[in-house]
């Protein structure tokens, strides 16, 4: 974990998160998926545990990361990016920078075209992420198509915003532009991988990673949470090479 603390790997600290009042007079979620305590708890253990492990035996993996993205663009190691979490309360969520400029408008701008339907199934890779943008570094576009971007997120696993398992955290302005029943998707802490990582029929309307959110946080289990984790590292491979 020496590696770790390198000042060129520190993650930087952004100001601190308020939250948005913009919105007020919005009808409130009725939430989903109620889960029991004992559930709940062996979660956070398994989640904490699991991180830890994952970051110690990751070091010298974040150390190669992130040389080669300071090597080959310029700007911090990391980029932290708010987002929102369980019952839409706001975080900073940490990843790899990928892009050598990270301007967001032209991805809102796609992202609003995606959630109205305009592309279906086309110019979708993971997420809501852009095919073929320009402003993301070759070192970049590696992390991303095998994910290894995502591994700060580990980070955000100890601190409580998210898990291991559970629906990716939507962007703030994501948010604005769901329907009522999109957000429900926010009933559940965001995870790193979930069921719709896994599925077999990638890339997929968005409509349909949502039921299949929707569909994990109904079902949530520590079993198939292990399932899920267990299958991932298959179905990056199998959506990549």
């Amino acid at each position: 974990m020496t590696a770790m603390n390198d000042s060129t790997t520190r993650i930087p600290k952004p100001a601190p998160l308020r939250p948005n009042h913009d919105d007020s007079d919005e009808a409130p979620v009725e939430w989903i998926g109620n889960t029991s305590l004992s559930y709940r708890v062996i979660k956070r253990i398994f989640d904490v545990v699991v991180s830890i492990i994952a970051l110690i035996l990751m070091a010298p993996i974040f150390l190669i990361i992130s040389i080669a993205v300071r090597l080959t663009s310029r700007g911090p190691v990391f980029y932290p990016q708010r987002r929102l979490g369980y019952h839409r309360r706001p975080f900073l969520m940490y990843k790899f920078r990928t892009m050598a400029n990270v301007e967001p408008r032209a991805s809102n701008e796609y992202l609003g075209r995606l959630l109205g339907g305009e592309y279906g199934e086309m110019g979708l890779s993971s997420s809501s992420k852009m095919k073929h943008d320009p402003r993301i570094t070759s070192v970049g576009r590696f992390l991303r198509r095998t994910s290894l971007d995502e591994l700060p997120q580990f980070f955000n696993v100890l601190k409580g915003d998210m898990t291991i398992v559970g629906p990716r955290p939507p962007i703030a302005y994501e948010w604005q532009a769901y329907e009522k029943w999109h957000k429900l998707r926010l009933s559940s802490t965001p995870g790193i991988t979930g069921l719709w990582q896994i599925s077999a029929r990638t890339p997929m309307p968005f409509d349909d990673m949502v039921k299949l959110d929707l569909e994990y946080i109904q079902k949530q289990s520590v079993w198939l949470d292990l399932k899920i984790l267990l299958m991932t590292p298959v179905a990056v491979f199998r959506q990549n090479f």
